[in-house]
């Protein structure tokens, strides 16, 4: 009996950027199945709303036939082990990256000790590129072409130039 290599890719994905795709893909490529996470936190102001970034996560990574989107809230380790999961993929982009998620993955393996957490580093060409980033450039009006899928481009670029404040 095989048993299912199930992980899940947690984050807040607010705006989904071509970082985290990149990601979503290599982990798709690691594992049997893997749930993206889209993760609640009533502490964080969102730019989109939780269904949207569903639907922006569903539409890029519709190609992706391993890959699924759920919505967490509540305690990240209490999904994994419902799920079942044998890892959280969690992407770093830098050094500075490493010392959060290195408690949170202390914390979950506390919390739930069945699974791992593995880190993928970033393509050099997305070390820089986080959604902060892209909702900063887009509320100035600046291209962010190179740092978001072209399928939801115009949907972000939309919300995000429209909070731009005029004097």
């Amino acid at each position: 009996m095989t048993t299912e290599k199930l992980a899940v890719c947690p984050g807040s994905f607010d705006p989904v950027t071509l970082g985290h795709i990149d990601i979503i893909n290599r982990a798709s490529k690691l594992f049997d199945r893997v749930i993206v996470l889209v993760s609640i936190n009533a502490a964080k102001t969102y730019s989109f709303t939780t269904a949207e970034r569903v639907k922006m996560l569903e539409t890029v990574t519709k190609g992706i036939p391993n890959v699924e989107i759920d919505v967490l809230e509540g305690l990240l380790a209490d999904y994994v082990r419902e799920k079942k999961a044998i890892a959280i993929v969690k992407g770093l982009r830098a050094v500075s990256d490493f010392e959060y998620e290195f408690q949170m993955a202390l914390a979950n393996k506390k919390l739930y000790a069945d699974a791992e957490t593995v880190f993928l580093t970033t393509s050099a060409e997305n070390m820089y590129l986080s959604s902060s980033v892209v909702k900063q450039i887009a509320s100035f009006g600046g291209d962010i072409s190179h740092f978001v899928s072209p399928s939801i481009l115009y949907d972000i670029k939309d919300r995000l130039t429209k909070q731009v404040k005029t004097d």
